[in-house]
């Protein structure tokens, strides 16, 4: 029998960096219960989301800190979060000479290794470096971001996962997920059954045949910004973007992603998700086009995980999805200037179906 195991990662690019806010030295495995022993502290259970990645006993290792002042400042907690409208430079040393080695844009997160004379040395993804407290939030504020914007996911680990309506076998299927499929997560407070996002829809897989991980942004190197610039020069090569304009193979990659994203929710809520897509183009804080805004680094998981370019290249798209994408492009909005969206979880925004705008 395979095992539903939960671990902690930072997403960098298309990468998943299983663990990283893990503190040094400590492993995290889900109980049946859905809640996270730590090994190597004193902590027995502790509760999902970044709780997960919290500790609330000095640990350096496995080895607990016996000096009180030591002991106060190793139980603080090791999440930070960037505090910024756009991106944080950090850099190899602790001072605003030093090389820029990487960013970490708005809502993105880490973990701290030192912190010193107004900085702290952090890694986020492939980052390891220096950045300004001034443009960082520790502690609580930190966790309550990291909570906000993180997020539960699950990757399956079976050759192919039905997606059923309710939780249990007999319940009817939306559809089949293959090996290596990365959904979102909505609950898995359940022993045997995780309620998923399946196209806007409420869908169940079983336990057994998934990882599950919580999420946080994490940054890019500066090799990684290069490479990822260059993509998009590449891109733009073979497609004519307009200010509000673009040709019909752009459209269908909206589109693709607005039926990945809420192929199940009313015409209303697809138009939506296409209007955040082009108020980040018209943004200054976002790529300024629909494949940049996309395939941006651990912004839509369906473009994480090849969902879209699957719907893409199959074809697969409802005629409503379609009329949404070329809605949004003409610059309608049904959502003003948001630029997020999630499942609606009680947050303070535009509701539109099973998803707030914000």
């Amino acid at each position: 029998m395979a095992e539903s195991r939960k671990s902690i990662s930072v997403l960098c690019g298309s990468v998943l960096l299983t663990a990283a806010l893990v503190l040094p030295g400590i492993t995290a495995e889900a109980d049946n219960t859905g809640n996270i022993p730590f090994k190597g502290s004193y902590l027995n259970e502790m509760n999902g989301g970044v709780a997960a990645i919290l500790a609330s006993t000095s640990v350096r290792g496995a080895a607990v800190v016996e000096d009180e002042e030591e002991k106060e400042t190793a139980s603080e907690s090791k999440i930070v979060m960037a505090n910024v409208k756009n991106a944080l430079n950090v850099r190899s040393d602790a001072n605003e000479n030093a090389e820029k080695i990487g960013k970490l844009y708005k809502d993105c997160g880490g973990y701290i290794i030192e912190r010193k004379d107004g900085w702290t040395k952090l890694q986020s993804g492939n980052i390891i470096g220096w950045a300004s407290d001034e443009y960082l939030l520790f502690g609580e504020e930190a966790e309550a971001l990291a909570n906000d914007v993180g997020r539960t996911i699950a990757t399956v680990n079976t050759e192919t996962l039905r997606v059923r309506k309710e939780p249990g076998t007999d319940a009817g299927v939306y559809g089949l997920l293959p090996k290596g499929e990365v959904v979102e997560v909505l609950d898995d407070s359940e022993e045997e059954w995780i309620c998923i996002d399946y196209e806007g829809n409420d869908g169940y897989i079983s336990a057994e045949y998934v990882t599950v991980d919580f999420q946080i942004d994490a940054g890019e190197t500066m090799e990684e910004i290069k490479a990822r610039e260059e993509a998009e020069r590449e891109a733009k090569r073979h497609v004519n973007y307009g200010e509000y304009t673009t040709d019909a193979d752009t459209t269908l990659l909206l589109a693709a992603l607005i039926q990945c994203e809420a192929g199940g929710e009313s015409y209303e809520g697809q138009v939506a998700v296409g209007a955040v897509v082009m108020n980040r183009v018209r943004s200054s804080a976002y790529p300024d086009s629909i494949h940049g805004v996309i395939y941006a680094s651990g912004q839509f998981t369906p473009a994480l995980n090849g969902k879209v370019n699957a719907r893409y290249e199959s074809g697969r798209i409802s005629d409503s999805c379609r009329k949404a994408a070329e809605e949004a492009i003409s610059g309608v909005s049904n959502v003003g200037d948001c630029t997020h969206f999630k499942r609606n979880n009680g947050r303070d925004g535009i509701v539109i179906g099973n998803h707030v705008f914000y």
